[in-house]
């Protein structure tokens, strides 16, 4: 093979490249224009500015780059390399501890109710078992409540400690303070011979 057409196979191939990416970029670009108003400030804008604008330009931006998840980028992360399942059933403050563990530090996970359908044969299948709550981090698991190995397991998949911080305000109705009168209690007088019962 000639030089010239190793060359030209090389060339191809970059135009080939270069049209992909342009076609993948092309779909994360937006118009912006950017003009001039009536009083002379400078205007961005998505729409097309009016008729009495000066100095228009339309003007070609890629896409935003501003986090809108409301899971942080350790997490998203964290979550695709190690995803999270819960193996529970409604065993009370275990289970709810042990969901409260997750929930505390924000991760994502899915919740397996292994007294439903098909959960014991999943739970079995991972464990060898039905023990639960059990907890699944990618490849791992641990079965029983442990906190301390739980938090080790879920700081190893690299979720963060504490959840992201709230950025919408919570709307709660504040309740009005009601005044509580203060309760007077009696005495019970002991009984006869001198003393309480032991």
């Amino acid at each position: 093979m000639s030089r010239s057409s190793k060359l030209s196979q090389r060339a191809l191939a970059l135009a080939i490249l270069c049209a992909v990416s342009s076609i993948a970029a092309a779909q994360q670009v937006q118009q912006v224009y950017r003009y001039l108003d009536a009083e002379g400030r400078v205007v961005y804008s998505d729409k097309p500015p009016p008729s009495n604008a000066k100095e228009a330009q339309a003007k070609r931006v890629s896409g935003n780059s501003i986090e809108t998840s409301a899971l942080s980028f350790a997490t998203q992360q964290a979550q695709e390399r190690f995803p999270v399942t819960l193996y529970t059933f409604s065993c009370g403050v275990v289970c709810d501890t042990a969901q409260g563990v997750l929930n505390k530090r924000g991760v994502p996970h899915t919740v397996i109710d292994v007294s439903q359908n098909d959960g014991a044969e999943k739970l079995k299948k991972l464990a060898g078992g039905i023990d639960a709550p059990a907890l699944q981090v990618g490849d791992q698991y641990a079965v029983g409540f442990n906190e301390t190995k739980w938090q080790g397991m879920l700081t190893d998949a690299g979720y963060p400690t504490t959840p992201p911080p709230r950025t919408v305000p919570v709307n709660r109705p504040i309740a009005a303070a009601v005044p509580v009168a203060p309760q007077v209690v009696q005495p019970t007088a002991a009984p006869k011979g001198g003393g309480y019962p032991q």
